[in-house]
């Protein structure tokens, strides 16, 4: 059955999704690395697609941007496609000293400014993390990639304009390594669904350099992060 947002049959999407935030970067993952790829929904433009990756069946689909768009998404896949694994594969800006623009961050956890998790959590802070096999395939993917990674917590922003002055010291005290807009919901969603997720980001940006990517690198460059992700498909999947 259809959803509202997803015009996808029944089957359609493998069992694991990989999620960009931007359709085009979707659509990029789809015909660069998947096999016999088929675009399975377009609703909004919001890009779907499932091919097969070296034998593997594997779906990709965008999320939109920001902790809402994502929700809606994932309910909808799990509740309604049978979705088991989804990995997250998006940008942040790097916070953390250390962290450079192009660098890989797997989130290991995410805090948030979003009352999501505490509505769904009685009112309480929900400790937002990925499956730990997941996170585990990846570490020992990324150790036989060469990839270099970084693994630690992010903060999940409902607000890309606009700050509290207090936030990025707070952020810096913390060892917060990135800044993005999704991935605490993503983790709170799987928890309460009882599927597998996992977040794996490259730095598009430094909040505190001011270093930054252009838009149509982060469409079509993070090659490195997507091969993190597909590789870590294959053996946590």
């Amino acid at each position: 059955m259809m959803t509202p947002h997803i015009n996808a049959v029944q089957g359609a999407f493998a069992e694991t999704v990989l999620m960009p935030g931007d359709p085009l970067r979707a659509k990029y993952i789809a015909e660069t690395y998947l096999d016999d790829v088929v675009e399975v929904t377009n609703v909004r433009n919001m890009l779907g697609f499932t091919g097969l990756y070296k034998g593997k069946r594997i779906s990709v689909m965008a999320s939109g941007m920001g902790v809402p768009s994502i929700s809606i998404y994932i309910n909808e896949l799990i509740e309604h496609y049978g979705v088991k694994n989804l990995i997250r594969v998006g940008s942040t800006g790097g916070v953390a000293e250390g962290i450079n623009v192009r660098d890989i961050i797997v989130a290991t956890g995410a805090a948030t400014a979003s009352s999501a998790n505490r509505t769904r959590f009685a009112g309480y802070d929900y400790a937002a993390t990925p499956d730990f096999d997941l996170l585990k395939a990846c570490f020992l993917t990324d150790d036989l990639l060469g990839t270099q990674a970084k693994f630690g917590n992010v903060f999940t922003n409902d607000l890309f304009y606009g700050c509290d002055e207090n936030k990025t010291p707070a952020l810096l005290r913390m060892n917060i390594l990135g800044v993005e807009m999704e991935s605490s919901e993503l983790y709170a969603v799987a928890a309460m669904k009882r599927v597998r997720a996992l977040s794996i980001l490259t730095v598009s940006d430094h909040i505190i350099t001011g270093e930054e990517t252009t838009s149509a690198e982060r469409q079509t460059s993070f090659n490195q992060m997507i091969e993190l992700a597909l590789e870590t498909a294959l053996r946590g999947c």
